[in-house]
């Protein structure tokens, strides 16, 4: 009986794409005699769309600010919470909030699956917004641990529905750029953290505040995503092609409905009776597309870009700068980056990006290994190294930062896209911790020269794997994509 309830299921759902195209095929072929000219509708407006995006980027925002809320404050608040000259204790502080990602990310695409994109912001929102409270009132360990670890799993979630929800609200011609904003996003949201927190040393009790104040945004997230578009895909997905006729006509104007419900018709509709398996993505048919996402993010990771923001401050001590002033060097370096690459992604698309930013950073890691042999002089180790760590986060944010998030939700097929985007977050996070718990101790056992050299083959390793395996996406529909990629059974 449940075969047959899915064949009937199935037919119905052919039979609706079908009539979606050939409505469209009509209407389309009536503006063409109307105008007289053959002209086609043109491209939607990247107005409509645009405050949809900067309200999803709000999570992005936030993910950055936790990212760095702790860099400033985390000597006052050892001082205050008893655990002062503790590096293990300051160490769970950090790693906490790493940890309680890995499970959110693990998480959010049965989260944005099962309840939509928008919910799952608001779901995204809610433990930022109790772990803040929790770990700005906290008096002791326990309290700020706790409250890391909330704040950590609406991280986790928050950057794989971010990735989803601009890929699917967002015009073609426009993807790229927007999908940017989600990286411009979070550097304001480390500045903004190391603003924020310069007075807190200086100022008892200041750390709290600058928990307190990221409650805001999150409270902004949740409320405004109220108002916000449902992705159409999700709708579509889950049989509801009415209400994601209407999504696309808040999105993209009422004279292109019919165009992006054909468009969104050539991939096949979702079946929302059927559940994505683990196997299916591991061995079956997607294996080849989750492949490619996990290694990319795995590449990333394994670039030493981490390695580069974690423990930035120290080289530039070592040079005589100091630290406030070498986060804002560095935060600096990488929001022009991001901004840049918003401006070039759609024009030179995601492929060449990310093959300039691998092998750029490439040779800013062979410059840190440089300043670490002994030809180079003093002074002369020192320029290479912060002019090599300051090119390797510039580098970073032009391709390697916003690109394997924004191309990942673009070659998922519909069908696995939230899921297949949980599994390879998972990995990014896992690769991040474990990249962050090493670094320094490889560094004392291998030495900067070994260490910066396998950080800059891993690049060039990378960069031979975007030319093998990367499918330039710039100018395509999401179902052009999923066609091109994805083996037909």
């Amino acid at each position: 009986m449940r075969e047959r309830h899915l064949d009937m299921y199935t037919a119905y759902k052919r039979a609706s794409s079908k009539d979606y195209v050939s409505d469209y095929d009509r209407e389309e072929g009536s503006a063409r005699l109307l105008n007289g000219l053959g002209k086609e509708i043109g491209n939607p407006s990247w107005k409509r769309p645009l405050p949809h995006v900067l309200v999803a980027t709000i999570a992005s925002l936030l993910f950055g600010y936790h990212l760095g809320v702790v860099n400033e404050t985390l000597e006052s608040m050892s001082l205050d919470l008893g655990f002062s000259g503790s590096t293990m204790a300051e160490g769970l502080v950090v790693s906490t909030c790493l940890a309680g990602a890995f499970v959110g990310s693990l998480f959010s695409g049965w989260i944005a699956d099962g309840v939509g994109r928008r919910r799952a912001f608001q779901l995204c929102a809610l433990p930022m917004i109790i772990g803040s409270a929790m770990s700005a009132s906290t008096k002791d360990l326990w309290g700020m641990l706790l409250g890391r670890l909330f704040v950590g799993t609406g991280m986790g979630i928050g950057p794989a529905v971010v990735a989803l929800y601009v890929a699917e609200v967002s015009p073609t011609y426009v993807r790229g750029a927007f999908g940017s904003c989600t990286q411009i996003a979070t550097c304001i949201g480390l500045l903004g953290a190391l603003f924020i927190g310069i007075p807190a040393k200086d100022t008892a009790g200041w750390w709290r505040t600058c928990f307190w104040v990221s409650a805001i945004p999150a409270a902004v997230l949740a409320l405004f995503m109220e108002f916000s578009a449902e992705s159409p895909h999700w709708l579509f997905k889950r049989g509801r092609s009415a209400e994601a006729e209407a999504a696309f006509e808040k999105l993209l104007g009422g004279s292109h409905v019919k165009f992006a419900m054909a468009e969104l018709s050539k991939s096949g509709p979702g079946d929302e009776l059927d559940s994505v398996k683990l196997s299916e993505l591991l061995y079956g048919r997607h294996s080849r597309v989750l492949f490619i996402g996990s290694t990319l993010f795995a590449l990333q990771q394994l670039s030493g870009i981490n390695a580069v923001f974690y423990f930035s401050s120290s080289v530039f001590k070592s040079a005589g700068v100091p630290s406030d002033s070498a986060n804002i060097c560095v935060g600096v370096a990488n929001l022009f980056g991001s901004i840049v690459a918003m401006l070039l992604m759609d024009k030179l698309g995601r492929k060449l990006l990310l093959l300039g930013s691998f092998s750029g950073m490439a040779v800013a890691m062979s410059l840190q290994a440089m300043a670490a042999t002994s030809f180079t002089s003093r002074s002369g180790a020192l320029y290479l190294s912060v002019g090599g760590m300051l090119l390797c986060v510039l580098t970073f944010s032009l391709g390697a930062g916003p690109v394997p998030g924004l191309l990942l939700s673009e070659i998922f097929p519909n069908r696995i896209r939230a899921k297949a985007m949980a599994l390879c977050m998972a990995v990014h996070w896992v690769v991040n911790f474990f990249v962050g718990l090493f670094f320094l101790r490889l560094l004392e056992q291998l030495g900067p020269l070994l260490l910066y050299a396998i950080f800059s083959s891993f690049c060039l390793l990378a960069v031979i794997f975007v030319k093998k395996n990367v499918l330039e996406t710039k100018g395509k529909s999401l179902q052009e994509i999923e066609i091109a990629l994805l083996p037909q059974e």
